[in-house]
């Protein structure tokens, strides 16, 4: 007999088990719901609800099933998702006594608590990954600190800076991602457990300790808010699409720069393809690949916000339907990142053509600007029109811009002095002028490096303390009567 049909209904036809069931994604949530049911068993146990040997079988069970796997299992769709075949295989396992271990809970709750319980150690592994990709590119950056390259405003040559500096700004935007998850983390892990179906129970159940023994760090107090609120998910959703958008951005940019036009990088074969018709072919795959699927979670979260937006207040089954997009979303980060993490640590650097490009398209026309107004002491916008028509001047008749500037310089009855104008023209001048916090200079940028250095140490440090916590939590559970 279907332990969840038995009662109140006959049997679910097929089709419609196949078409309700969450069983195709509840792998995900498999571990979670066992240490959920661990944490639950033995406060019934310390509560006096169960008795001692009661709660020693369940919990022999919940660990037989956890060690065997979910793979061992029988996923009968007519059991509607993981919470019932678990349950269902602890009853062949133990007998009639598995039945007393949903005593005072909901699968309401429950599914609100493994979904969190899992959650928060993904968010751990997506923050592990970043830290470990922005140490690497620190350690690049060390090395390019005085590699020139220009930069790209509307992608035109805009002003001198290095490799070094370029990956900072790399660093500096994913920073901001393992906080926004960090952050996120603290509404992650609350306790939902003991809410019931939405108004908690009758039975003399602990929150506090199961909150306790799942090393939550607080309860939600409200239990309809508790069963019902799937905004965690959406606030993880909303940090990975904005995490998603800064991966793509270093990938439209690793697609660019390895260009023929460009040269100024080369992506390792590895993460290259080949095309079926033309041997020269190195294309930019792997990029391509990880900016299409990053898209994607740009969709679940508005898929996400739609499911949501209308739904009333307590449990509905349209929320099934929400946990698939934060699944999908968290497998395409984690793989993108390693994606990108490997391509940043293969790449070959041209130094030659960054140096070549910086000094060939009037990147250094903004210094001139400045340096005519510390010299001259006139006003910046004077100076900016008179730089202006220097490029133009230059452009149109194929002349270096040093022997344009001194003719506009008197046609203004201006005078500057020759090495003042070399040095303002000088890339690698350009660079080191601008030490002002977060500039290109290669003394500012390994300021830099150091300070963004020890905030990782931080930010890891945090990381481990989380998961040794989550960790510990499972030890106790598993341990509790041996």
């Amino acid at each position: 007999m279907n332990i969840l049909r038995g009662g109140r209904l006959s049997n679910i036809k097929e089709d419609v088990a196949r078409y309700t069931t969450s069983l195709n994604f509840d792998n995900y949530i498999f571990e979670a719901d066992i240490f959920c049911n661990m944490a639950h068993v033995i406060m019934l146990y310390e509560r006096g609800i169960l008795k001692k040997e009661e709660a020693e079988k369940i919990i022999f069970g919940l660990k037989k099933i956890l060690n065997n796997g979910i793979n061992s299992l029988n996923l009968d769709p007519t059991l509607d998702d993981i919470h019932m075949v678990i349950e269902s295989e602890l009853i062949k396992l133990v007998g009639e006594i598995a039945k007393k271990m949903h005593t005072g809970k909901s699968r309401n709750d429950q599914v609100a608590t493994d979904l969190r319980l899992k959650l928060r150690e993904e968010i751990l592994e997506i923050c592990g990954l970043l830290i470990d990709m922005l140490r690497d590119i620190l350690n690049i950056a060390k090395e390019h600190k005085e590699t020139i390259m220009v930069g790209y405003t509307h992608l035109q040559h805009a002003q001198p800076i290095t490799y070094a500096h370029l990956l900072l700004n790399y660093v500096s935007s994913i920073e901001r991602d393992i906080n926004r998850l960090l952050d996120t983390y603290k509404r992650v892990n609350l306790s939902p457990l003991g809410s019931g179906a939405l108004a908690t129970t009758g039975f003399n159940i602990d929150r506090e300790r199961t909150k306790e023994l799942l090393a939550f760090d607080a309860l939600i107090e409200n239990s309809i808010d508790a069963v019902s609120s799937r905004d965690f998910i959406l606030e993880t959703l909303s940090n990975l699409s904005i995490l998603g958008t800064n991966l793509s951005k270093i990938c439209e940019e690793l697609i660019i720069f390895s260009t023929y036009e460009f040269g100024i990088i080369e992506i390792a074969d590895e993460y290259s393809s080949t095309s079926s018709i033309m041997p020269q072919k190195k294309n930019p795959d792997v990029a391509e690949i990880a900016r299409a699927k990053l898209c994607k979670i740009n969709g679940n979260l508005i898929t996400t916000l739609t499911i949501l937006k209308a739904l009333p207040n307590a449990y509905n089954r349209d929320l099934q339907e929400v946990t698939p997009n934060l699944w999908e979303s968290i497998e395409i980060i984690k793989d993108t990142i390693k994606m990108v993490h490997g391509m940043l640590i293969t790449l070959k650097i041209n130094k030659e053509r960054m140096e070549e490009l910086a000094k060939s398209n009037y990147s250094t026309a903004t210094e001139l600007a400045d340096t005519l107004v510390r010299e001259l002491n006139i006003p910046f916008r004077t100076a900016h029109n008179i730089v202006g028509e220097a490029v133009k001047k230059s452009i149109e008749e194929g002349r270096d811009i040093k022997d344009v500037i001194k003719e506009i310089l008197n046609k203004y009855n201006l005078k500057l002095d020759d090495k003042v104008i070399e040095k303002a023209l000088d890339v690698h001048e350009n660079v080191k002028v601008r030490d002002k916090i977060g500039g290109p200079s290669p003394k500012e940028v390994e300021k830099r490096i150091l300070s963004f250095s020890k905030r990782l140490e931080e930010y890891n440090k945090i990381v481990n303390e989380k998961r040794n916590k989550i960790s510990e939590s499972k030890k106790k559970l598993l341990n509790y009567f041996e």
